[in-house]
C-alpha cells in the first residue's frame, strides 16, 4: 500500500505542476494584451540574444566542422564522399542549428531567468511591485518572453550560416573538397523549407526557456539553496522539453 500511495502521490503533484504552468502560461499571455514595458524588451533582446552570439555561434561552427569528418570518413566506406556538402547543410538546418543553439541558450538563459526572478521573489521584490499596482507578469515575464521567441530564430540563422561554413572549412582545409563545388552542392540540395523549419522550432525553443525559466523563478522558495534548485531545475526542464517538443515538430513537419 505505501507503494501505491507514494506513486499516486506523485503523479498527483506531476498533475498539480502541469496545471500551475498552464495556469502561468495563460497568465503571460494574458500580460501580452495590457501595457508593454518596452525598455524591458530591449534589454532582454540584448541579454538573450546578442549577448549570447558567441556561444552559439562556437558550438554550431565545432558541430559542423566535427559533422563533415564524421560524414565523410562514413561515406568513404561506400564511395560517397560527395555527399558531405548536403548532409551537413540538412543537419545544422534542420536539427543540430536549432537544437544545440537551444540547449546552449537554455543553458546560458534559462539559468540565468530562473536565478535573477528567483533572488526577487525570495527577497520580496515581486511582492513589492504588487504592492506598486504593477504586474509582474507584464513587467517580468512577458518581456523575456517576447525577446526569447524574437531572438532563438536570428541566433540560429546565424548558427546554420556559422556551422555551414565550419563544414565548409574543414572541407577544404582537411579534406581535400573543391570549396566552389562545396559552396554549389550546398546551394542545390538545400531548400527553404529545411531552413523556415529550423526557424520554427527555434521560436518554440525560445518560448520554452524562458518561460520554464520565469516559472520556476517564481515559484523560488528557501532562500539561496531554493535560487539554487530553481535554478537546477529550469535548466533541466528547458533541455527535456526542447528535445521532446523537436521530436514532436520533426514529425509534424517532416511526415509527408
Amino acid at each position: 500500500m505505501k507503494v501505491l500511495v507514494n506513486t499516486g502521490s506523485s503523479i498527483l503533484g506531476f498533475i498539480q505542476e502541469v496545471g500551475r504552468l498552464f495556469l502561468f502560461i495563460l497568465k503571460t499571455f494574458k500580460a501580452a494584451t495590457s501595457r508593454w514595458y518596452l525598455k524591458n524588451f530591449f534589454l532582454q533582446i540584448i541579454s538573450i540574444g546578442y549577448l549570447s552570439l558567441p556561444v552559439v555561434a562556437l558550438t554550431s561552427f565545432f558541430t559542423g566542422g566535427a559533422l563533415a569528418i564524421q560524414i565523410y570518413y562514413g561515406g568513404n566506406q561506400f564511395n560517397s564522399e560527395v555527399i558531405v556538402s548536403s548532409i551537413v547543410a540538412l543537419g545544422i538546418t534542420r536539427e543540430l542549428g536549432p537544437v544545440l543553439g537551444g540547449i546552449v541558450v537554455a543553458g546560458r538563459v534559462s539559468a540565468a531567468i530562473a536565478a535573477e526572478l528567483g533572488t526577487m521573489k525570495v527577497t520580496e521584490q515581486i511582492d513589492a511591485l504588487r504592492t506598486l499596482s504593477t504586474d509582474p507578469y507584464e513587467y517580468l515575464v512577458f518581456p523575456r518572453v517576447l525577446a526569447a521567441v524574437i531572438s532563438l530564430p536570428i541566433l540560429v540563422g546565424f548558427a546554420d550560416i556559422i556551422g555551414i561554413m565550419g563544414g565548409w572549412l574543414v572541407g577544404v582545409q582537411s579534406l581535400g573538397f573543391n570549396g566552389t563545388v562545396y559552396l554549389q552542392n550546398t546551394e542545390a540540395f538545400l531548400e527553404s523549407g529545411d531552413i523556415i523549419s529550423g526557424l520554427i522550432k527555434a521560436s518554440v525553443f525560445g518560448f520554452i526557456i524562458s518561460i520554464m525559466g520565469s516559472y520556476h523563478g517564481f515559484n523560488s522558495k528557501g532562500g539561496a539553496q531554493g535560487v539554487g534548485r530553481s535554478t537546477m531545475n529550469a535548466v533541466v526542464s528547458s533541455s527535456i522539453l526542447i528535445l521532446a517538443s523537436n521530436y514532436i515538430m520533426t514529425n509534424l513537419l517532416f511526415s509527408s
